[in-house]
């Protein structure tokens, strides 16, 4: 009978293999820990290697928290570790055996010291070329120089010896903050690291884990020459810029597969983009703007400046949450939502008519002024960890090419808000509000009435929180609904009806209005367009 099976093959030549037995070192994990001397330690009592293993992977914070039961069962389970490669090259074992009995030679530890010293000399090539007699002198007759070097990973496993106390003891504290790699390493350096630092130390030489899933094309698909599938991280540094490829790394969740196609960069291209013309806004915005000079106290602004302030407020707050954690797709999705929808969808749609048409010095202009550039400061910063470049480029035209970088700050501190709570819960009726009569407009704009928001009134009929909302906006309701003309009504059943209005159009800030031309000297302008120009200036207090 023929029966067709698997069979081991080589990985990397796809050979077949054939194992055979031999002797090998191994370390014990369920063997009491001892001293030079063979006596059980006390300290901690009799603790094994697995035991004290175990209990770091319970001292240990893991990103994600599911790598704690993988590495867990991973230590629970393991048979001894064997430490020992048949290999021409590596770091040797340097025992020497016992040609009758096999055991190592009672000075063996002085004897590796011995050896260490002429490494250290010599190089690897001391051990390799070092006769057993110049160490043992007669005793070589009656033992075996091992050939044996050490498996690799106890090479990667015990760096935060050779590194973190070693070579850059003076740049890398222990035990180290964050071990980071891939979901692979959970057999691979996490766990060698665990075990040397659980044997050198009784404890982990980390206090938390990061692993990450591997990269796949967009089909969910290994990226493999062969395939055809590789999209080389030079090639989309080359062609799109080192932040985009941030930005793709940054938004994607590192603890599953990090899917990348060309149709994906370009979504984060897109992304990037309304990143990008936000900042532009901003800096635009500001540049006539000296903190030291122009800025008003908290208490002076205008109430959407205030809610502004309190929107970046809270969305610091859970970005540097978010870093902590190193959620930094969480990070990317705050920061790109606060662009489309609380910036560019909601507060500078609405500032633009302040900014362009109060005057330049005014305290409504200023109001707006001092509220954008907190929010830049801020901004600016939280981008920093992601598309550097783009926060370095940023940071130079706020401060004037001056010498320091964005990567040396502090994150900004905002100003205090009184009544930050309450404020948050009025502007989201405000908000919704004026979603309700966006729908309106857009109605009225499909159907052919109108050409933009402009040219309409609207009536909004509500009661309760929302009305009182509204109506504590005042004059200023017009300018949050981008309209030229609100009424507002209190009535239990809601509606928002749009009309459209027959007066002309102020050339200078586009509203529709009865007062258009009543000035002589300034026939195309409206009322407060000719007061903010040549008069007093128009009064804002909410927007």
């Amino acid at each position: 009978t023929t029966i067709e099976h698997s069979y081991m093959h080589c990985w990397r030549h796809k050979t077949p293999l054939i194992y055979r037995a031999t002797s090998q070192w191994f370390v014990r994990m369920d063997a009491p820990d001892v001293d030079s001397q063979g006596v059980v330690a006390t300290e901690p009592a009799g603790h094994t290697l697995r035991e004290a293993a175990l209990q770091g992977v319970e001292d240990t914070v893991f990103y994600p928290t599911w790598g704690k039961n993988r590495l867990q069962a991973m230590i629970a389970n393991r048979p001894d570790w064997c430490i020992s490669r048949q290999r021409n090259w590596g770091v040797p074992l340097p025992f020497f055996t016992h040609k009758a009995t096999g055991e190592l030679h009672p000075n063996t530890l002085e004897l590796m010291e011995a050896v260490a010293q002429r490494v250290e000399q010599g190089g690897i090539e001391a051990w390799t070329q070092l006769n057993a007699s110049e160490l043992l002198g007669a005793e070589a007759a009656d033992y075996v120089k091992t050939t044996d070097i050490l498996d690799v990973w106890f090479d990667s496993g015990t760096t935060h010896m050779s590194v973190m106390r070693g070579s850059h003891a003076d740049q890398l504290a222990w035990p180290a903050d964050l071990y980071l790699e891939g979901s692979d390493q959970h057999r691979g350096w996490f766990h060698s690291s665990l075990l040397t630092g659980a044997a050198i130390d009784g404890r982990a030489p980390y206090k938390a884990l990061l692993t990450h899933g591997f990269v796949v094309d967009g089909k969910g698909h290994k990226m493999s020459k062969s395939k055809g599938n590789v999209i080389a991280p030079q090639q989309v540094s080359d062609k799109m810029g080192a932040d985009i490829l941030r930005l793709w790394t940054a938004s994607t969740d590192y603890s599953g597969e990090l899917t990348i196609s060309d149709e994906i960069l370009k979504r984060v291209v897109e992304g990037y983009r309304r990143i990008r013309n936000t900042l532009r806004f901003l800096l635009a915005n500001v540049s006539d703007f000296d903190a030291a000079a122009d800025m008003l106290p908290v208490e002076q602004w205008l109430e959407i400046d205030r809610y502004a302030l309190a929107l970046t407020r809270e969305l610091q707050a859970s970005c540097c949450a978010d870093y902590d954690n190193y959620e930094f797709h969480r990070v990317v999705q705050a920061l790109q939502t606060f662009c489309s929808e609380d910036l560019g969808g909601f507060y500078l749609d609405i500032l633009k008519d302040r900014l362009y048409t109060t005057a330049p010095k005014s305290t409504a202009r200023r109001s707006a002024q001092s509220a954008l550039w907190h929010i830049t400061q801020s901004f600016v910063r939280l981008l920093a960890p992601i598309t550097s470049f783009t926060a370095e480029e940023v940071w130079a035209v706020l401060n004037g090419q001056a010498d320091d970088s964005v990567m040396f700050q502090r994150w900004h501190e905002l100003p205090a808000l009184a009544g930050e709570g309450e404020l948050l819960a009025r502007w989201a009726l405000v908000r919704a509000a004026r979603a309700d009569v966006t729908k309106a407009l857009e109605a009225q704009r499909e159907a052919g009435k109108i050409g933009s928001a402009l040219q309409a009134a609207v009536e909004i009929r509500c009661a309760g929180d929302k009305y009182d909302a509204l109506a504590a906006l005042g004059e200023d309701l017009k300018f949050v609904l981008i309209c030229s003309a609100t009424t507002l009504v209190r009535d239990e059943a809601e509606q928002v009806v749009a009309t459209p209005l027959e007066h002309a159009k102020c050339e200078r800030c586009w509203h529709v209005r009865a007062d258009v031309g009543a000035n002589a000297e300034h026939p195309t302008l409206c009322g407060r367009c000719v007061s903010n120009l040549h008069g007093e200036g128009e009064a804002r207090t909410c927007a």
